[in-house]
Parts: C-alpha cells; structure tokens; sequence
C-alpha cells in the first residue's frame, strides 16, 4: 500500500490518538547516511513532543536487517506473544520485500501474517519494490489460502490508501513523495492485473500473433467477413515478440552463504486456478446504427483462453521486468519529506528545517541525483549543483521560503549587517548576538569548510575547482595561482584562516568572483546576486550557535559524513601497514565476514545522531573531516599523475591498493566521494579534448574499487561518473530545436502543397512531377529522423541512469566469483581479491548506464 502525500499526516495522527502508555514503543530503523540520520532527528523529535516512546537501531545493510527482523521486531507479532506495534523504516529496505526481509510473511498457521505490526516505509531509493507499494496489506498475503480475500477494499484502492483507511491492521505502507502517482500508471496496472490472474503454467511456447483475430472470427457467428475484430491483446502483439526473453528477476547472492535478498519480484504471487471460461476477455462486438444484431458468440476454448492468458501475462510482466531494468535513481530526500510531515501536523520550527536543510544539501556530496550515483551536472547560475535538476531546485526554494518565513529579518539590524558585510554578499561567519541561533541565506562559493580552513586551502580541495583548473597537476596550481592575483588576493592573505582576513578582501571576494571567475571557466562557482525575477537562487544556508559557532549547511554535511565514515578521529596507515587514529590509538579489525566492522559504523552512526545535536561535537569533528578531504585530493592526484584509470570497454576503472589512506576508503561512502572526485576530473578532460562529455553528454563510467588488506576483500563502487547527470538546460534546448525543425517542416509542406494545387489549377495534374516531390519529401523526413533519433534515445525513461546494480547482479548469477552485496547502495559491493580481475572483466562486458 502507498500513503498519497495528500495524506501524509493520516499514520501519525491516528497512532497520536491511539497510542497510550501500555502500547509498545515505536520501532525506528534507519540506514547509515547523513539524510536518513537528519531524518530520524526530525521524527524522534516530533515522538518527543507527543510523549510516544520510541528506539532507534541502526542498520547498516540487508544482513542486519533480517537480524533486526529476527531478534526485534518478530517478538512484536501477535503469533510470538507480542501486541503488534509500528516499525518505521527511514531509507532502508525500499527496493526489496520488506515483509519477507522482516519475516512478517508467515501464513502457515493462518491468522494475520504481519502479527499486527505495521511498517511505515520512507525512502528516496528507487525504483520501489512493487510488493511494497501496491500491495503490502495483511489481506494479500491470505490470498493464497483464501480466494475470495479483496485486493481491494473501499479504504484501499489499487494499493492506494484512501482517507476512509484505519491504521493499526498491520502490513507495509509506503510513504509517496509524489512518483508513484504521477509515474507508476503502467506498473500499477501491470501489478494489479497479474495479482487478480489465474496461475496458468507457462512452458514457454511461441503464441502466434494472429491466434487473438481467428479466435475472436472463429468464436463469432455472423460476424462480417470483411470487418475483422480484433481481440483485446492484438494491440500489444508487436510488443510481445521479445517478451519470451524476459527472464524472471535475478537475486542477490551474499558470499558463502545460499541465502538470497529478493531485489525486484517481476509479480506478485499467483492466485490459485480458476474457471478460465469466467475469465473470457473478448469484447461482445459494439452495435452501430443500421447494423443488424451480432449473433450470440460462442464461448472460446480453453487452449484458446490459456494463450490469451499467457499473452497478457507476459506482456505485463515484461512492462514490471522493464521497470525494474532502468536502473538505479534519487527522489525527494527522505529529511524533506518528514519535514513535510511536521509541517502538515503544525510543529515545523527552527531545528527540525535546520535538520532538512543539511539532509537535503548532503546528497551532493554522495553524488545522489535523478539518475542514480553519479556527478551532478553543474548549474551556469552558481552555488549548489544539488541532487535533482529544477526538481531539486524547487525543493531548495521551498526550504528557502521556510528560512524566511521562521527567521523574519530585524528592521532595527540594517545598521549592523552593512558592518558585517552582509549587505554586499559577505558570508556570513559570525553570529549578531550571544542568543542567535538563526538560520540564514548566504551566497555560498562552492568551496569546502571555507569559515574552518584558510580561502587556499578551501579552494584547492574543492571538487568543482580541483576538476576544472587541474589542481592535480603544477600548471592546475599555477592556474590557480594567477586566479587568486587577478583577485588581488596574495598568498600570504589567502593562507590566513578565512575569519582572520583582512575585512576589506572579503568584502570584495565576491564581486571578485563574479568578475574573473568566467575566464578560468568557474561559471557557477558563486550564485548569481539576488533580483526581482530570480530572487536568491542558488544561495546557501548558514546557521549560528550564538558565539559558539556559525556553520552552512554544507559544512555540517561534510562533517557528518566524515564522522560517519571515518569515525570522530580518523583513521591513518603507517608504512608497515598498521592503523591509527588521530589520537595515536591502534585501529586493527581482522573479521573475514564483516560483523566487526559494521559494529564499528553502527558506534559511528551515534557519535554523529549526538553531533546533530551538539555544536562542541560537531567543532570536534572539524580535523576528522579535513583530513578525510585532504586524502581525497591526495589520492586522487596520484591515481591521475601515475595514470592509474584503465579505460575498459564499457567504463573505466581505477584500484586503491596501496599508500598511507587506504585504510579510509575501506567504506564505501569514502570511496564513492573519491570516485566522484576523480569521475569529475575526468568529465572536464573529456570536455576539453572532445568539447562534450562522452556520447550526449552521458559520459562514461567509472569503476572504483578499494582494498581492505585485513579482510581480503576489495569495496567496488560504481558511479555515472564523468557526466553521468542528464542536462536539464541541455534537454530543454534540444526539446526548443526539435519543436523549430517540426515547425520548419509543417512549414515546407504547406509551401509545397500550395505551389501543387497552383500547378494543378494551371496545367492539371502531373502524375511525374508529383512522383518527384513525394521521393524528395520521403528523402527530407528521412534525413530529420536520423538527425532526431538520438535526440529520441535521450528523452526515453531511464535515460543516463545508473545500472550497476542491475550489472553486478548479472555477473554474479554468471560467475563463480565470491561477492557480497548487502549494501542499500545497489552500486556497491564486495568482492574477493583473486576474484576482482575475473568480476571486472565479465562486468566490462555489461549496460552499466541506460
């Protein structure tokens, strides 16, 4: 079942009302990653105000989850003693079963299968396991022992909750941020029609295309010999042709071990056999005016009825089995999302905007966007590139309403701001007064940690200015150099920490890079000054803890990423291989499966919940996240001046093997933030060769992949990498140059069908000449379709995405390599290190981008 953003506050009010001090605390399951964490603080928060006892366990991957399922939430089922209760899962489990993942689908001792427990479900992954969505109720899994149990109810229709539905049944709910209504029509349909079908066995068998018109001629007396009418699958015949290919959707296979993770069910569970007669889907012929009476049509036989079956079954399996092969995507940040939820329940206030703020702008740094993991294309307007196009543009602007709506400006505070700089565009670094704790606009530069480290420093390890002035090499940091003396700024200055600057620099930094900026090709390196028609787009948000500290968004993002990652101290190896933090402390996890280590980041995940909370913490993090970055321009320089990035024949590739931090991209979100670094890097020497990225701006891939010596296992990543993000400019300008030439050619048609009934008014028709044009208007058209079929292929759904996932699941069901995928991150895996070079070179042979 799906809850409509409509009625995103339904859940919460009724558990509100009926939740009492003897009812179980709520269960909050939430994966590790500065979105989901910003969101569990937004809902904790709101359960704190309502006095609902609720505990958070963290879960790392699909591995704990089952574990979670086992030892926390099937004691809750009524079929264990339990009372049911609520599971609220925050970005976890949303593109597999959740019921079987959990172990709530039990029906061999009848009853409620869910034991009264009731999953909400938010997560911004997609695409959604159809399970989830559009069934998902207790009811449904009964079916299989009852025939005569409703997919639909008058509070549930087509798996979607009306206001009429009563929570507290038990079952998954999945929270809808608006895709599954405006995008899922055909898998809704698709879905639903196989739920409600007969299970007819399927060996295989080709089915004619003409089998549907000779049974409907056949099964009609009297029906005209000259009006064939045909059945109602006929229209779908020329889709069926490769729909025997489609296969049922693959598992993922954990290493060592036969248990599967059921990724994509292509359909729901079949029902059991019923009367095919009652089944008959051929339409009674319609009666026109004048036309006599059809005949009684005979009923179809049931070989007849079995073929028309198995075609429409496959033709809508093959519409899920497409759903679930587009790839990997991002929608709406789950922190947004519950923040709409505090907002249609009335307690939105500084802290929890704050929290969705920070989870929002997060996902740039992880590379999360609309077509899956890959680099953002950047915006020509400046600041944040963000994580979904205008999407994700709106979504900002939302955010930056909420800013001025909870922090109104101080009329008797004009005087003060013009002192700070604030008026002209200064970033903001102090707060203006002891109590401020106001959230603010800033045209934030897309530099990193600017108001802790020196403006060198900040610049230097900035993934937009490391890609486009080639900070890896000399002439990158000349470049760099010379942009920093046209600014007027010396080294000696810019070497300074940024608070320490002399004032009058940092009043004129921004105009400054307005200025100079575009010759270095850093056109969106600050957002554009605020006007009437465009207001503060692209702007940042700062935040103050009175004198303490005043932070942006992206700073905190960065910070608990790094904590989550990293731990608060860090990790460092020294050259006999052994690992330290920065305390000095020995750092050593020797665990073949793994369980060390994710205890390890589960003890991270709540050092950063506190940091959320705390500014000393978060101050405490600040080294943690420098070095963090520091490793990243580091490592990446190396891997690009020792020409360490293979380029095989569907991506390219890159291993981490050896040098002082490897030991820090043994987690995969650390990996990927160096993949996208270098994917970026990567983008722009593609740009400056070819003068475009790879083939429509799509780019091409990239493998990364880093050793964890003590485990014996290489972490894989795979990204979009070097312009794995669709233009939105671009695909509107192609859609404006696509609408000019269908114009262009309407436009010589009318000129052609005019100068014709001229000729012919004048010396009657001319059967040559007409031959004539006719050949050169079928040459015309054909030359527009070959100039517009690209243009086509780059507006089809799923366009550019990112399908790894899909390609390793391929690989392992292919290969004898030893691999482990548990990560939510479909893109990510394990891998045995004498399996890595069998794994890549069956990969390399795999569609790894729509």
């Amino acid at each position: 079942m799906y809850l409509p953003r409509n009625l995103i506050s339904h859940l919460y009010q009724h558990l509100l009302r009926t939740h009492h001090p003897q009812s179980p605390p709520v269960l909050v399951l939430v994966s590790l990653e500065p979105d989901a964490l910003c969101a569990c603080r937004i809902l904790s928060a709101l359960f704190k105000r309502d006095y609902i006892p609720h505990s958070i366990h963290p879960i790392s991957g699909y591995n704990d989850l089952t574990s979670a399922g086992e030892t926390l939430i099937q004691p809750m089922t009524t079929q264990k003693g339990g009372t049911g209760g609520v599971v609220v899962c925050l970005g976890v489990g949303g593109m597999v079963d959740v019921s079987t993942m959990l172990g709530l689908d039990n029906i061999a001792n009848g009853g409620d299968p869910s034991g009264g427990v009731q999953v909400w479900l938010v997560d911004a992954r997609r695409p959604w396991n159809l399970g989830n969505v559009f069934a998902g109720r207790p009811e449904d899994a009964l079916q299989e022992l009852d025939g005569n149990a409703r997919l639909r109810g008058p509070d549930v229709v087509g798996g979607r909750i009306q206001p009429a539905f009563k929570p507290g049944q038990g079952g998954v709910i999945v929270y809808d941020d608006g895709d599954i209504e405006q995008e899922l029509a055909i898998e809704q349909e698709a879905y639903l029609t196989l739920a409600n079908m007969p299970d007819v066995e399927d060996d295989g068998e080709p089915l004619d295309d003409s089998d549907g018109e000779s049974e409907i001629a056949e099964s009609l007396n009297g029906a005209s010999q000259g009006k064939k009418r045909k059945s109602w699958s006929d229209g779908d015949d020329e889709n069926n042709e490769s729909q025997e290919e489609n296969r049922r959707p693959r598992q993922r296979r954990r290493s060592n071990s036969s248990e599967t993770v059921t990724s994509s069910p292509s359909r729901p569970p079949r029902r059991q056999i019923r009367d095919l007669a009652s089944l008959d889907p051929s339409p009674l012929p319609s009666q026109t005016p004048g036309s006599s009476p059809p005949l009684a049509a005979q009923p179809a036989s049931p070989q007849k009825l079995r073929r028309r079956l198995l075609r429409l079954r496959r033709k809508h399996e093959s519409a899920l089995h497409k759903y679930y092969s587009l790839g990997a995507t991002y929608s709406e940040p789950i922190s947004s999302l519950l923040y709409s939820l505090a907002e249609a329940l009335g307690r939105e206030d500084n802290d929890l905007l704050w929290h969705a703020i920070v989870g929002v702008t997060s996902l740039e740094l992880y590379g999360r966007s609309m077509t899956g993991v890959g680099i953002s294309s950047s915006l020509n307007s400046g600041g944040s590139a963000g994580w979904g196009g205008q999407r994700g543009e709106r979504i900002r602007q939302i955010l930056r309403d909420e800013v001025r709506r909870l922090n109104p400006p101080d009329p008797a505070d004009t005087r003060g701001e013009t002192a700070r700089g604030e008026a002209s565009g200064v970033i903001p670094t102090t707060a203006r007064s002891p109590t401020d704790t106001a959230i603010r606009l800033s045209p934030e530069p897309r530099f990193l940690l600017i108001r802790h480290w020196s403006l060198y420093d900040s610049m230097l390890h900035s993934p937009y200015l490391a890609a486009r002035l080639h900070i890896w090499s000399d002439v990158g940091r000349k470049r760099l150099h010379k942009l920093l003396a046209k600014m007027g700024v010396s080294l000696s200055q810019c070497k300074q920490n940024y608070t320490h600057m002399d004032m009058e620099l940092k009043r004129g930094l921004r105009h400054s890079l307005l200025t100079y900026a575009p010759m270095y090709g850093l056109d969106g390196l600050v957002p554009p000054p605020a006007s009437a028609g465009r207001g503060k787009e692209g702007w940042g948000f700062v935040r103050s803890w009175g004198w303490k500290a005043c932070l942006s968004a992206m700073d905190v993002g960065v910070i608990v990423g790094a904590i989550l990652e990293v731990g608060k101290f860090g990790i460092r190896t020294d050259a006999t291989g052994r690992s330290y933090d920065q305390r000095g402390a020995k750092k050593e996890i020797v665990d073949e499966d793994g369980s060390q280590e994710t205890q390890a980041w589960v003890e991270r995940f709540w050092e950063a919940y506190d940091a959320l909370g705390d500014i000393e913490a978060l101050k405490q993090a600040l080294p943690t996240a420098q070095l963090l970055h520091r490793a990243i321009l580091r490592t990446g320089t190396s891997l690009i001046e020792k020409r360490q990035i293979r380029h095989l024949q569907a991506f390219r590739m890159a291993v981490v093997k050896e040098g002082p931090d490897v030991q820090l991209f043994t987690h995969p979100a650390a990996l990927t933030k160096l993949a996208l670094w270098v994917g970026e890097a990567i983008a722009e020497q593609e740009k400056e060769q070819r003068g475009k990225v790879g083939k429509h701006g799509k780019g091409t891939p990239l493998v990364m992949a880093g050793l964890n010596e003590a485990r014996g296992v290489y972490v894989v990543v795979g990204t979009g990498g070097g312009g794995g993000v669709v233009d939105i400019a671009l695909q509107e300008k192609r859609k404006q140059n696509v609408e000019a030439k269908a114009k262009k050619k309407l436009e010589r048609r009318d000129e052609r069908e005019r100068k014709r009934s001229e000729r012919k008014k004048r010396d009657g028709s001319d059967e040559d000449e007409n031959e004539e044009e006719e050949e050169e208007e079928s040459e015309e058209d054909e030359e527009e379709s070959d100039d517009d079929s690209d243009d086509d292929a780059i507006d089809e759904r799923g366009y550019g995405r990112n399908r790894f996932g899909n390609a390793f699941q391929e690989v392992v069901d292919e290969t004898n390599a030893r691999v482990r995928i548990d990560s939510f991150e479909s893109c990510v895996v394990e891998i045995k290190k004498e399996d890595l070079s069998s794994f890549l070179e069956s990969l390399s042979m795999k569609a790894v981008i729509g």
